[in-house]
């Protein structure tokens, strides 16, 4: 094979393509099909239960796919997927694998015994989410470092997460983030399945959990004096009592509207596009696409105020930390909504430097590197610190 030759390359750890889950579903896709675009051999793997609407293990947006089970418990759904995944790598060899969530780090040894390089892409603090116990916390914390001990190489989105595994462990990283879809000159005649017109609603797209702080985005909103509605798409197939919670918070008034799960592409881009406001809770999970994709469709955009957030809006976005500051926020807009406009102009440009393309190019070259062995030896994997990583942390806004 030659240095520019095509290479096989497997995706595994996800919920797989069509993307219709997370960040990770959306790297998946965006980033295979424009590898297999340049000619390379993609297979990923999916579980079963995902893309029903497909033909079992049909190809899609040229990438080749694997459906295969998993444990339907939230604790082992992920591990039990990607054992399986690893257990038909390893009678259908690749050149490298890209393996995302260092939860599946337990399966990593598996596949160098088979002398299949593998980069890692670690993901957020995953240990810091509500919905894992104590067990889970350590689990994830201890996946973490098994993570730098087995990975050929790491992956980050985030600058937060690059400093916080070079804090923690000593380790080198790859930065690769995510890309930002840029949507322009789009229509408006789906807003009316939700019930608002362009311009004139706030909208908030999320999974329902407390790191993401939808339930504090929805109080803040309910005690504003906003004449807007608050559209909020999101729901959480594990969080029936977080759900409930945002649900009470609503109290019924007439202009929050809880739309659930919104699947089709058309609408979401119509909805953040219209938006006179996006409202980002996300607090752990690095450089988020929902973020980016509110800001490629220019809509000024308030966020939760942790390092990964500022890395992406800067001194374009507003921060919050608690309800008084959504309140505040969002009534302040309501009052200046052409100065909402002209932010969200300069947001799109600025996500102009999130580019899909870039991406998927620079996992191209680290596949190329992992497959020469041109990637820095493996880190001893032992905490260097114990105190939470300053990512993290909320800070309090520093702009108007």
């Amino acid at each position: 094979m030659s240095e520019r030759g095509a290479l096989s390359i497997a995706m595994v750890g996800t919920r797989g393509v069509p993307a219709r889950y997370g960040g990770f579903e959306t790297a998946v896709e965006e980033v295979g099909r424009r590898l297999a675009d340049r000619g390379h051999d993609v297979v990923v793997y999916c579980r079963a239960a995902d893309g029903s609407d497909l033909a079992k293990d049909a190809p899609y947006l040229g990438m080749r796919r694997v459906s295969l089970p998993a444990m339907r418990k939230r604790s082992l759904e992920t591990l039990s997927h990607t054992a399986l995944s690893v257990g038909h790598l390893l009678g259908h060899r690749v050149d490298a694998a890209f393996v995302f969530n260092a939860a599946n780090a337990p399966l990593l040894p598996v596949l160098r015994a088979a002398r299949i390089p593998v980069a890692t892409h670690v993901d957020g603090l995953e240990w810091k989410r509500a919905k894992w116990g104590g067990g889970g916390r350590r689990y994830y914390r201890g996946a973490e470092s098994a993570a730098v001990r087995w990975s050929d190489a790491l992956i980050a989105d985030a600058p937060g997460i690059a400093a916080y595994y070079t804090d923690e462990f000593g380790a080198e990283t790859r930065q690769i983030a995510y890309g930002a879809p840029i949507i322009e000159q789009i229509g408006s005649d789906k807003l009316a399945e939700v019930g608002v017109r362009s311009g004139a609603f706030h909208l908030v797209v999320a999974r329902f959990e407390p790191e993401n702080h939808v339930d504090v985005i929805v109080d803040g909103y309910v005690a504003s004096g906003a004449t807007l509605p608050l559209v909020v798409v999101g729901a959480a197939p594990y969080a029936q009592e977080y759900t409930d919670r945002i649900r009470s918070v609503a109290a019924g008034d007439p202009r929050v509207h809880l739309v659930g799960s919104v699947w089709e592409p058309e609408l979401l881009d119509q909805l953040y596009a219209h938006a006179l406001t996006y409202v980002h809770g996300h607090s752990v999970g690095g450089t988020n696409p929902s973020l980016l994709r509110a800001i490629g469709a220019g809509t000024a955009t308030i966020a939760f105020d942790v390092a990964f957030n500022r890395d992406v809006l800067g001194d374009l976005g507003r921060y919050f930390t608690d309800p008084a500051d959504v309140a505040r926020e969002i009534a302040d807009i309501e009052r200046t909504p052409a100065l909402a406009l002209e932010v969200g102009t300069q947001l799109r440009e600025r996500a102009r430097s999130y580019d899909w393309d870039e991406v998927a190019g620079g996992y191209e070259a680290l596949a190329r590197d992992l497959v020469a062995r041109n990637v820095p030896g493996r880190q001893r994997g032992r905490r260097r610190r114990t105190s939470t990583p300053p990512a993290a942390e909320p800070t309090r806004s520093l702009v108007p």
